[in-house]
């Protein structure tokens, strides 16, 4: 995408993109079969946060619009890539659906969440959702929960896919790219919050993307710089830009409570590995933060 293209026309064109998919889908599967498709499922795995503190939201996809492709399809075992994300100790595993930028596919979050269920891991469909359509599709897939893009559509169409995604037990991740998509969160968020359950909901979650949505470059600090604007009731996720162990320490240091990590994973040859030694740096700092509070307060 060309730097000179509008972050607005980005969006608006996934937007477009994945209404078409949806009309189309619904063409084949009406709304009343679909639902019918619900009743007989077992619930999906929820959302569980670490007693330890910080988690690890880990991703699998085939292509970034950033980077390009990262692995091919005709070699990648989904299966296999979860699984070694569940062993690494990942508290969730982000599928990319997105057929035309990301090469993601509705086959792969189902394969994913089938591979997950017996671990009790949820799976999360991530992916332009404009339609509560789209939610009921995820959850006939298996995933245990959905991204939704605040910049993208507007609030009573957030509320409505929120509301969907919450009816049928699925997680919520809100992506926010600044101040203002933080102000329209905790609009959705605060009606919302009694459902959260405690300090840390594992309901709803709230995460900083720092891509630049024009030039798709992460913005170096964005991180740092937002997360004192977010609510400390809600669980807080760094999105892109997490690509090591010592990244994922400074943010669990700076407030964050999880991070969505996708391409260092998806192009490094062991992420196993790279995923639980950013969960143990993380968690290192964590506690070196907690050390550093209590001597203050002391």
């Amino acid at each position: 995408m060309n730097a000179g293209v509008e972050a607005g026309d980005f969006l608006a064109g996934m937007a477009a993109s994945s209404r078409d998919r949806t009309e189309a889908a619904r063409a084949r599967l009406p709304v009343s079969e679909l639902r019918a498709r619900l009743r007989d499922l077992p619930p999906a795995p929820r959302l569980q946060l670490s007693p330890q503190g910080f988690d690890l939201i880990a991703e699998m996809k085939l292509r970034s619009p950033a980077i390009g492709a990262l692995r091919d399809a005709r070699d990648e075992d989904v299966t296999r890539r979860v699984l070694a994300y569940a062993d690494a100790g990942a508290a969730a595993v982000s599928v990319l659906t997105e057929p035309s930028r990301f090469d993601g596919d509705l086959a792969h979050l189902a394969q994913a969440a089938a591979a997950l269920a017996p671990h009790g891991i949820p799976a999360m469909r991530k992916d332009f959702l404009v339609d509560p359509y789209q939610v009921l599709e995820a959850r006939a897939a298996g995933a245990g929960g959905v991204l939704l893009i605040l910049r993208m559509l507007p609030r009573a169409a957030l509320e409505a896919l929120m509301d969907a995604a919450l009816e049928h037990g699925l997680f919520v991740l809100l992506e926010a790219f600044d101040a203002e998509d933080i102000g329209l969160a905790a609009q959705l968020l605060g009606p919302r919050r009694p459902t959260v359950g405690g300090s840390l909901g594992e309901s709803l979650l709230l995460g900083i993307n720092c891509r630049d949505l024009v030039t798709l470059q992460v913005v170096p600090g964005r991180l740092e710089e937002m997360v004192g604007q977010l609510p400390s009731w809600v669980a807080r996720v760094a999105e892109s830009g997490v690509a090591t162990p010592a990244d994922a320490a400074r943010l669990a240091a700076c407030g964050y409570d999880l991070a969505l990590v996708g391409s260092a994973l998806m192009t490094g040859g062991a992420p196993r590995e790279l995923a639980g030694a950013m969960l143990g740096a993380a968690r290192v700092a964590l506690q070196h933060r907690s050390r550093r509070d209590g001597a203050a307060c002391s």
